[in-house]
């Protein structure tokens, strides 16, 4: 986790109050009261989901078969006529899975994103196991529709914004976030055998993992420009899904034009370093939110 830095509450990393760093608002004060018990029972169910397949010392079949219990706790709390007993399968997560039960009957909200979910955590665990290495950037954004996608339906289906060209600029915002996230981890993850450089992209520009590993200074211009590459493909998509912002009603759409604007704000701390989160990991601060605000105000 990044810590905030001793210059001040304005140079405090955003969303450090969480428990864990996070980029963008969770539950924020522009999410309509109403929806803030839902946002927040998601984020919560994904958020654990996540420290499951990421965090502490737990062998990969352990954390597998957290995730199978994690996914039967999941199946439990879906069911109609369930309350989330804690005599039932949610027993070991009762935080979790009464408020997420609680906000799907509420709100009918699509459950096979709930289940897309843990089928990315669990494709994370094995990943990180065998130190698999994506191809090219279409198996990563395949990725990005069980990691990052199905969350942003979710809230789409909470502001009742359900046609079809929402959906895709919904994904588009979504998954640029995700690759913003890969691309500003880097530094976090390469550590960690967790390796999401494409090796396409790795291969056109003469460079391998093991050269960020090292930081080799030969190949600094050549790993400079995989960064610049993979962060303008992510800018790219993330204006392609921006116009969402206008069809997302009330102060949710608020919130949306931050978040858009703070994933493109990112990526410009990215190319201020330039270019090398290998080395060490940006992030938002309070500082930023003037910035960010102006931004959102003129999209």
């Amino acid at each position: 986790m990044t810590k905030p830095s001793s210059n001040g509450a304005d140079t405090a990393p955003l969303g450090s109050g969480v428990g864990h760093y996070e980029n963008f608002p969770v539950a924020s004060w522009l999410c309509p009261p109403a929806l803030r018990p839902a946002v927040a029972a998601i984020y919560h169910f994904a958020r654990t989901a996540d420290d499951i397949a990421d965090e502490g010392n737990a062998s990969t079949d352990q954390r597998l078969a957290d995730l199978a219990d994690y996914r039967a706790a999941l199946h439990h709390a879906l069911q109609p006529t369930s309350r989330a007993t804690l005599d039932m399968p949610t027993a070991r997560w009762p935080g979790i899975f009464v408020p997420l039960g609680a906000a799907v009957r509420r709100h009918a909200l699509p459950t096979d994103c709930l289940h897309d979910l843990i089928s990315a955590f669990e494709q994370d665990t094995r990943h990180t196991a065998t130190r698999h290495r994506p191809a090219h950037t279409p198996e990563l954004l395949a990725y990005c529709r069980l990691s990052a996608n199905p969350v942003g339906r979710l809230l789409l289906h909470l502001y009742g914004v359900r046609d079809e060209v929402s959906l895709q600029q919904s994904d588009q915002i979504c998954s640029a976030l995700q690759l913003i996230n890969f691309w500003q981890d880097l530094s976090v993850d390469l550590p960690r055998q967790r390796c999401y450089l494409p090796a396409d992209t790795l291969a056109r520009h003469g460079v391998t993992v093991e050269d960020f590993e090292t930081d080799r200074p030969s190949q600094l211009a050549a790993m400079q420009a995989v960064v610049a590459e993979l962060c303008a493909h992510a800018r790219g998509l993330m204006q392609q899904g921006a116009p969402l912002v206008h069809r997302v009603p009330g102060r949710a759409g608020w919130e949306l034009r931050l978040v858009v604007q703070g994933g493109l704000r990112i990526l410009d701390r990215i190319a201020g370093q330039p270019h090398r989160s290998w080395q060490r990991r940006v992030t938002l601060h309070k500082a930023d939110l003037p910035v960010l605000a102006w931004r959102a105000l003129w999209m």
